[in-house]
């Protein structure tokens, strides 16, 4: 088994490369397969793959450490991996048949899935009759499977029953519809499918996914496969965020060291970085990432201390997780915002590195998980004592 701390150490030793192909990686709108498998060589996708197939189970706060690195390097390399290395946890809660469709002849096979319900999944005889178009699929050129949420409809005008449903990637059309001003290089595609046969097998409700004990648990006794799958996703798109902050204040440090203003301002050229204002703007910076990785890192691993110990994940942890994930989002996205107003007209240009972190850090700021007045607004009913509402956490 690959050690953690070796782990972080390839992911950190891919930065440069990363960052060399960052253009060309917003300009095809996908993450290379020449990238991507160095990430598969690299064995950072058995960082949560199920020990039996090969995967090491590393904890919550060792896959958010590689993640970090990642986004350092790139912000939509960082996002396409943080997602899709995650999904590798929700695979492991489907039944052990779905698991060995996957992951028996591959262990190195990757998954995409779109997680807002969009589609039906209508019964038949040994599955269902899978139709509907699902958005931001983040990383599905790179992705033999593709899981998307849908609803099984009730013949008596119910609810109906929310879950997923697994198939191979060929098996549904994408629309090529990528056309962002950031994560351009996620290649967050449409998938599509219309009357596509999927096997009982490879649907899973969505209850069994929040239940701490999904059919896979039975076969991974793993602690990582009974954590609430949108407990996860948070931390998923958290994970880049804080690498992508980092790679905005690295830019802007590495650069305004020799840089000499033009003295429009000034009334003759000083080094910027003798500017006081500089010096206070990389110091709130500095500290804002931080305390914002601390935050994520005490919180990932008091999670796995209580899925361990077999304890139960209450309501009031589950939100209070989410309330510092987004926050954390927030921190870091402040210092962005600090780096990429410091760094003056020269970071417009299209060439520099450090318009690409800022695009990067508020597109992906932007997904509903990372907006901190919603789930600021969901701690706070809690706290309350009102009931959570509607939305899953």
């Amino acid at each position: 088994m690959v050690q953690a701390e070796e782990l972080v150490a390839r992911a950190r030793a891919m930065v440069p490369t990363l960052r060399e192909r960052q253009d060309r990686t917003e300009a095809d709108r996908r993450v290379s397969d020449e990238i991507f498998g160095q990430m598969i060589d690299a064995d950072l996708y058995r960082l949560l793959l199920p020990r039996r197939f090969g995967g090491f189970e590393h904890g919550l706060d060792t896959y958010v450490d590689v993640a970090f690195e990642i986004a350092r390097g790139c912000g939509s390399t960082g996002w396409v991996y943080s997602v899709t290395a995650k999904y590798h946890l929700f695979l492991g809660m489907f039944g052990k048949e779905a698991q060995d469709e996957v992951w028996g002849d591959d262990p190195n096979a990757v998954l995409v899935v779109s997680i807002a319900p969009a589609g039906t999944a209508v019964p038949v005889e040994g599955g269902y009759r899978l139709s509907g178009r699902w958005m931001y699929c983040s990383g599905i050129d790179n992705s033999a499977w593709t899981v998307v949420a849908t609803t099984v409809p009730d013949p008596d005008g119910g609810e109906g029953i929310k879950g997923y449903a697994l198939a191979p990637t060929s098996d549904f059309g994408i629309e090529d519809n990528w056309s962002v001003v950031g994560l351009a290089g996620t290649g967050s595609k449409t998938a599509y499918s219309d009357d596509l046969f999927v096997p009982a097998h490879r649907f899973l409700p969505l209850a069994d996914t929040m239940s701490g004990d999904p059919p896979g648990a039975a076969v991974n006794p793993g602690p990582m496969f009974r954590i609430p799958l949108f407990s996860m996703i948070s931390i998923s798109l958290c994970a880049p965020i804080l690498g992508m902050a980092q790679g905005a204040y690295e830019e802007f440090v590495d650069a305004t060291r020799n840089r000499v203003t033009r003295g429009a301002a000034l009334s003759q050229p000083v080094p910027m970085a003798s500017l006081p204002n500089i010096h206070m703007k990389v110091g709130e910076a500095a500290a804002s990432i931080d305390a914002a990785r601390l935050l994520v890192d005490r919180d990932c691993k008091a999670l796995m201390r209580t899925v361990s110990a077999g304890d139960e994940l209450t309501v009031e942890a589950r939100a209070r997780n989410k309330r510092n994930l987004a926050f954390a989002a927030r921190l870091s996205t402040r210092a962005a915002d600090l780096m990429f107003e410091a760094g003056g007209g020269g970071g417009l240009f299209t060439a520099s590195r450090m318009q690409r972190y800022w695009r990067d850090i508020h597109a992906a700021a932007m997904h509903i998980s990372m907006n901190f007045d919603a789930v600021s607004a969901l701690y706070g009913r809690i706290a309350l004592g009102l009931p959570p509402g509607p939305a899953q956490f």
